[in-house]
């Protein structure tokens, strides 16, 4: 089974660039299954997403824990037991970034002993004026979503992603999805040889 991890800050395009990568692996006749945390069928999805649109320190804490109980909830369902060809896993091991910067790598570190890796990991990137505005367009704001926050957690994420490919959306979606395209061809090449 293909892991494929969509990873970045609020806003710079995880969840539309899933899809279309979804969409990719489907045209070729492969069971593509997407899970983008905190995903809101299950117990702890739902209260990560709920604690994210509060505010103040519990929440933060509340948050972190929920969002870690998510994804391992998805890899057990999910992973351990492929029924899928590819797998996406959208937020992942860089939900770390939100923690304290005394805890960032820290984390980091043990969760990627702790949940599987792949050579398919993208670090999606922008800059924080550019999330603050495509945000706007949302009718709900979570905790984490001012320029203020989204420096401090940009710098910490890009200091986790060596092994990462780092791709820019601050272009349209079709240049972005096209970067992200020539990298899964190279890849899925690597693998069918």
């Amino acid at each position: 089974m293909r892991l494929i991890i969509v990873d970045g800050l609020d806003g710079v395009g995880k969840d539309t660039h899933a899809q279309l990568i979804r969409q990719r692996y489907e045209k070729k006749g492969e069971k593509v299954i997407v899970r983008s945390h905190p995903e809101s069928d299950n117990f702890y999805g739902r209260t990560a997403k709920k604690a994210l649109l509060g505010q103040g320190k519990i929440n933060q804490l509340k948050a972190s824990l929920f969002y870690a109980m998510d994804v391992m909830y998805s890899l057990r369902r999910y992973y351990r037991k492929p029924t899928c060809h590819t797998l996406i896993m959208v937020r992942y091991l860089m939900g770390t970034a939100y923690l304290p910067r005394r805890l960032t790598k820290t984390g980091y570190h043990f969760f990627e002993k702790l949940v599987p890796t792949s050579p398919y990991m993208f670090f999606l990137d922008a800059k924080p004026e550019e999330l603050v505005e495509r945000i706007k367009q949302r009718n709900e704001t979570e905790m984490f979503e001012t320029q203020e926050a989204f420096l401090k957690i940009r710098a910490k994420a890009l200091s986790l992603t060596q092994g990462w490919h780092i791709i820019n959306t601050g272009l349209s979606i079709e240049q972005t999805y096209s970067a992200i395209e020539k990298i899964l061809d190279e890849l899925d090449s690597k693998s069918v040889s």
